[in-house]
């Protein structure tokens, strides 16, 4: 059977009709609300989007602050981006490698006198243990100048002039390792996750900084072979889902610290934590917040080696 409507009572269901459906089409349409920046225990962090180099998540973003080791990003970066480099060239140990590393209690790749090691291997014993001895021979190598200081205050002046490159206006270098007398080895950390951002750029960088841990051979002085192994300091990686790097810090002044990659699908993040007393959780916190996920909450962190450096 079917049913008459009057004219206005048709229009009525109708319109109520109508409205349903838009309602309905309005309610499928409207966005999630997007999830709260969260909290962090870092005096200053920032994320960015490594392709388009837009702002994520930032606190503090401009405040400068002392970096750390974080500052052999610089170092490894003016290195590979050094016209001609061979990655393959042998560097021969000296000694006051071992003695600089000695009187400054600093982290350590352990390289022996007299071995000849490769500039590669020398990125690798800077990065992942974040050895101050392999950081000096880069910088000893790269640098221009008769003596091991002349060089060395060259190589940072081609860390200042990469900055300047990047058109950091908050970041100075006076090491090429972050342990400073001055105080005034500084960044912030927009232009921290720049450095970053640049250094990811070539294909051996990010070789190195994604790896947890490296083992290779290197002939001694006395024609013999030694083995070095050395572990990332790294925690971040094969903790959370889809991190490629980059590199811890900590200092008396600069507290922890920590420059962070993660790729998850097309999506790529470069983020820093400055000064963190959680800097490893902070991280999680932040690259969830980008990607839109919830891994902070279970992550566990990979357990380093009784062996390992600790940065």
């Amino acid at each position: 059977m079917t049913l008459t409507l009057p004219g206005a009572r048709r229009a009525a269901v109708v319109a109520l009709t109508t409205a349903g459906t838009l309602l309905t089409a309005s309610a499928l349409a409207a966005p999630a609300q997007a999830a709260a920046a969260p909290s962090v225990s870092g005096k200053g962090a920032f994320l960015l989007n490594y392709a388009s180099g837009t702002t994520v998540y930032s606190k503090s973003a401009d405040t400068r602050r002392q970096m750390a080791s974080t500052t052999k990003i610089m170092t490894a970066a003016v290195v590979l981006s050094t016209k001609g480099v061979n990655l393959d060239r042998k560097v021969t140990v000296k000694q006051a490698y071992r003695d600089y590393v000695a009187k400054q209690g600093a982290s350590t790749a352990d390289l022996r006198t007299g071995d000849k090691v490769t500039v590669r291997q020398l990125l690798y014993g800077t990065m992942l243990p974040s050895g101050c001895d392999a950081a000096y021979a880069l910088a000893d190598t790269f640098g221009t100048g008769s003596t091991a200081a002349a060089r060395t205050k060259s190589f940072i002046s081609k860390m200042n002039a990469k900055a300047a490159e990047l058109k950091l206006k908050n970041t100075k270098f006076d090491s090429f390792d972050g342990i400073s007398k001055a105080g005034n080895n500084y960044t912030t950390p927009r232009d921290l996750a720049k450095i970053a951002q640049y250094a990811m750029k070539n294909t051996s960088f990010r070789t190195v900084v994604k790896a947890t841990s490296y083992k290779g051979t290197a002939p001694t002085s006395k024609g013999g072979k030694r083995t070095y192994t050395w572990y990332n300091t790294n925690k971040l990686l094969g903790s959370y889902k889809g991190a490629i790097g980059i590199k811890t810090g900590t200092g008396t002044s600069a507290g922890p610290c920590l420059v962070f990659a993660a790729t998850r699908g097309s999506k790529t993040l470069v983020g820093v934590i400055l000064n963190g007393s959680d800097r490893y959780k902070d991280a999680a916190k932040v690259l969830d917040y980008g990607f839109g996920s919830t891994s902070a909450k279970t992550m566990q962190l990979r357990p380093l080696p009784a062996d390992a450096q600790r940065d």
